[in-house]
């Protein structure tokens, strides 16, 4: 089913990846700038893969229209209709429709949210080619970011349809100019010069900062937005009152004045991304394994817990605020707002969302901070934790008693299995260059993570 109620004359936005977080967040912003009256940009949302059709239907049903549930920490919920998207792209395994939207002059930005896993990039921002669905995009399958983004800047090229904007909004550290890096490594393994010397000519890659809690939908979500509002919505999605979006101000053919409506457009992102990826988001990864590892459903009861909260706080004033000292924010301020924030009940973000992709979120999220403590000659004990609570959490779901199942986009199962099976399971996790890269191996972070897996171990026999 399609719907596309789009103004011809105007900009289009293509989106890829019709998920809860775009359309609580992206769209959210280009929603309030509509309706504040400036209405010459839309979007167009699909997806890559087909495992997002029944969100696709719903939303093409309600032409492109859903709400928004938000609240905030006491239980205040706001209810608000977002109308950016103007054309619901249906999937098909080919993806054309989603190339033809695309290779349209009248989209002048390509947005993406792929997830972090969804750039195969190893700790040098090359491609890992021996995963199977970038060798098989490598081979011409459309599978991947890369594979989608080949086809419709081909046909853009061909169409003489102009320059665009490749806009990532994952978490991913300087999410822009990795993308970039990878896409022009993917088309130059498949020998595709002159797309590539266009892309260079005729594309910029934005770096950009996305924050707002959005758990994955509950059934309950429909049921309050009905009750609250009288309307039967297929595709609601709720997430915190909080919000913030940092972009990069390098548009190649034009954007929307998201200023406007509250986004913050900088020369760097750089700051406020480190703040973003080593506070809050591995902070929300150790509290996720460590309420997995007692018991615990939701990450609030694990921000509630004295002894997790302790373990996050710690890992972010004696390691983090150093590592990011001076900076433009207040990081002690952010590290208790963004705390407060996870312990929000009402929101209900389970454990499972969040451990999940241990294996991009660790060498991501967490050992940049590792391996600047290390060359400081200062161990970085209190974030050793995080990586000890993830091997004692993967240990778990190696012997099948992790309560949900757990999902990584990137993990080998079969490596990841043979860390427990190898004579020495610490050992053998901490010389994964996977997770590790140059530290992989190495003497000291051996020691320290001994160290660690010994104190969570201790910590783990000491709960009821």
């Amino acid at each position: 089913m399609t719907s596309d109620t789009s103004n011809a004359s105007g900009n289009v936005i293509l989106h890829i990846g019709a998920g809860s977080f775009h359309r609580a967040h992206q769209a959210w912003y280009l929603s309030k700038l509509i309706e504040s009256g400036d209405t010459r940009w839309s979007l167009a949302v699909g997806n890559i893969r087909g495992d997002m059709t029944a969100v696709l239907d719903a939303l093409a049903a309600q032409h492109g229209e859903y709400t928004l549930e938000t609240v905030t920490p006491k239980g205040e919920r706001e209810y608000e209709t977002v109308r950016a998207i103007r054309k619901v792209v249906p999937w098909s395994a080919g993806l054309d429709e989603l190339i033809a939207t695309g290779a349209n002059p009248a989209c002048k930005i390509v947005s993406f949210t792929v997830t972090e896993g969804g750039y195969y990039l190893d700790d040098h921002d090359k491609l890992d080619t021996a995963n199977a669905d970038l060798a098989a995009d490598l081979k011409g399958a459309k599978t991947t970011i890369y594979g989608a983004l080949a086809a419709i800047l081909d046909a853009r090229m061909k169409n003489g349809a102009g320059r665009v904007s490749l806009q990532n909004c994952d978490n991913l550290r300087s999410n822009g100019d990795r993308f970039k890096k990878g896409m022009l490594e993917f088309l130059q393994l498949r020998g595709e010069t002159a797309l590539r010397d266009w892309m260079i000519a005729n594309t910029s890659c934005p770096n950009s900062m996305v924050d707002r809690i959005t758990p994955r939908p509950t059934p309950d979500v429909a049921e309050r937005v009905k009750a609250a509002t009288g309307i039967d919505d297929r595709a609601p999605v709720m997430g915190e009152k909080f919000i913030q979006w940092v972009i990069e101000d390098d548009f190649i053919a034009g954007r929307p004045a998201w200023e406007k409506v509250g986004a913050e457009m900088v020369e760097s992102v750089h700051p406020y991304e480190e703040a973003k990826i080593r506070i809050l988001n591995a902070s929300h990864s150790c509290i996720a394994w460590a309420g997995t590892l007692v018991g615990l459903q939701y990450i609030h009861e694990g921000t509630q817990d004295l002894e997790i909260r302790a373990l996050a706080e710690a890992y972010v004033t004696d390691d983090v605020i150093p590592c990011l000292t001076p900076s433009p924010i207040d990081l002690a301020r952010y590290r208790d707002v963004v705390l407060d924030r996870f312990s929000n009940p009402y929101i209900k973000d389970t454990n499972q969302r969040v451990a999940a992709d241990g294996f991009s979120k660790l060498p991501g999220f967490i050992a940049p901070t590792m391996s600047e403590c290390f060359a400081r000659h200062a161990d970085p004990e209190a974030t050793a934790i995080l990586p000890a609570l993830f091997f004692r959490f993967l240990e778990r779901w190696h012997e099948g008693k992790l309560p949900y199942t757990y999902q990584d986009g990137v993990m080998d199962p079969a490596v990841a299995h043979g860390f427990f099976t190898a004579p020495d399971p610490v050992k053998a996790f901490v010389s994964d260059k996977l997770l590790w890269g140059k530290m992989a191996q190495t003497e000291g972070l051996e020691r320290v993570m001994r160290n660690a897996v010994a104190r969570v171990d201790a910590w783990l026999a000491s709960r009821p």
